[in-house]
């Protein structure tokens, strides 16, 4: 068998497991070329992987790959899986498989591999996953598949794929958010920073709208933390008040919490804008001693 480095570490894992393997059977592609080898395949004897986890291929990036390909050739053969005596599919490899139909290429090199639907999943979603530009949602979609239809724990799943438990975690954690914020993410709208720190606000609702208020806004990672935390605190003082209170706060919005900085801006002292359900509110003033009263009192002109 041939080892190539440049694999991932997780698919060079399952390449050296032969137990799918049938290193003794003969492929006919044209030649006599052995499972477990490297040869020249016909593009009209590939067909594209129905377990592929990628679902876009940018256009521009698929043309470079292709001219590059037309200089130099394709230099790292794709997987591919016999599944007929003329006829294999992609393991993995399938943003190079079109990158050379576009280069107009008759054959590429590709490692020949006999394996069952299960292990070809396996293979194609950890190559994919450690080695394609895929967005966070895709990346997420590709490890609850393998969780799901390989049975895999997340321990075994962060070993496949090479990274730490806790990213496994929190990639599978982006599932749990809205569709609008899934969708903005896939689309790279908001990055993963966003995703995480709206995970942080439990309520859906809230999180919808403060995705909108990021994409109108242009906010910050750090100012969608500060938000969240702002609302993790004012809703478990809620809680902690009881329902029997009458004029219970509610949450700023980015515009109150802008005007609330801009307060502190020009007061050089602590603003609190406190909101309730029933429309007023209060807005309280903070100052450190008898002068610094003085000076805010200057400052309102009292």
């Amino acid at each position: 068998m041939v080892k190539r480095s440049s694999l991932g570490k997780g698919l060079s894992a399952l390449l050296e497991d032969s137990g799918s393997d049938l290193s003794s059977a003969r492929i006919a592609s044209g030649n006599s070329a052995i499972a477990g080898t490297v040869a020249n395949v016909s593009l009209f004897q590939i067909e594209a992987n129905p377990f592929q986890p990628r679902n876009e291929f940018e256009k521009q990036a698929l043309s470079e790959l292709a001219q590059s390909i037309k200089e130099y050739g394709l230099i790292q053969p794709i997987t591919v899986r016999k599944i007929s005596n003329n006829k294999f599919q992609i393991i993995s490899g399938e943003r190079r498989f079109r990158a050379s139909q576009l280069a107009g290429l008759d054959q590429i090199p590709a490692f020949i591999r006999i394996a069952n639907d299960k292990t070809m999943l396996e293979m194609a979603l950890v190559e994919n996953l450690q080695r394609e530009d895929l967005n966070a949602i895709e990346v997420a979609l590709g490890y609850r598949r393998l969780i799901e239809e390989c049975n895999l724990t997340q321990e075994q799943l962060s070993q496949k794929v090479g990274q730490d438990r806790s990213t496994v975690t929190n990639f599978l954690r982006l599932l749990k958010l809205p569709e609008p914020i899934q969708a903005a993410l896939r689309d790279k709208k908001i990055t993963m920073g966003h995703a995480r720190a709206l995970l942080s606000v439990n309520d859906a609702g809230t999180q919808t709208k403060i995705l909108n208020e990021i994409l109108k806004n242009e906010l910050s990672v750090r100012r969608i933390e500060e938000y969240a935390r702002n609302y993790s605190g004012k809703s478990k003082s809620q809680k902690s008040k009881g329902k029997s209170q009458k004029k219970s706060s509610t949450v700023l919005s980015f515009e109150e919490q802008k005007l609330q900085e801009d307060l502190e801006d020009f007061f050089k002292a602590k603003i609190s804008i406190e909101k309730h359900n029933t429309g007023g509110g209060t807005i309280v003033v903070a100052f450190k001693s008898d002068n610094d009263l003085k000076r805010i009192s200057r400052l309102l002109d009292l």
